[in-house]
């Protein structure tokens, strides 16, 4: 009998700046959001066509040795799939960070200040601590709070056409 033996490259790293960092896979709490959260968009999204969601671990290469990072949650508009190729290369529409013990500066700040720099025109940052989301859209280069909803509430896609997010079904239960 013959065992088939599949290699795969698994790279949890990313690269920012230059430099490789490496964190702490997820803990449960945190795919529980990610799952809830994927499952709500993506509903939308194919039901109105407009585009793909993938979740990590997928690299997204904004620029090739310098920026390759893994949000939890991206969104990719059906008129820009030319960058989706084994990984994603170049700039999703909307990236999502959940930001977990140990993550805070990192999706933040350092993340904020490169997804703002390649012009990545919707990021999302989840709190699940705070049960808050808050969605930062691009306006003149410069992040800005298109919404954000904490305990209870509901956020708006400025990207994903007509996207609501009542946060009630992220964090409860």
């Amino acid at each position: 009998m013959q065992i088939l033996t599949i290699e795969r490259d698994l790279d949890l790293t990313e690269t920012i700046n230059g430099e490789e960092v490496v964190s702490p896979s997820p803990l449960r709490k945190h795919q529980k959001i990610t799952r809830k959260l994927t499952m709500i968009i993506n509903r939308h999204v194919e039901a109105k066509g407009l585009g793909e969601l993938y979740f990590s671990p997928l690299d997204v290469i904004l620029e090739e040795g310098i920026n390759r990072l893994q949000p939890d949650i991206l969104f990719i508009r059906k008129e820009n799939v030319a960058i989706e190729q084994d990984w994603i290369r170049g700039v999703p529409d909307m990236v999502c960070e959940i930001v977990s013990h140990g993550t805070y500066k990192m999706d933040m700040v350092v993340k904020r200040v490169l997804y703002e720099k390649y012009k990545v025109p919707e990021y999302w940052i989840v709190v699940p601590e705070l049960n808050a989301i808050e969605i930062l859209a691009l306006d003149n280069d410069k992040y800005k709070t298109h919404s954000i909803a904490e305990i209870e509430g509901v956020v708006t896609s400025k990207v994903i056409e007509g996207l609501q997010v009542n946060i009630k079904d992220i964090f409860e239960g």
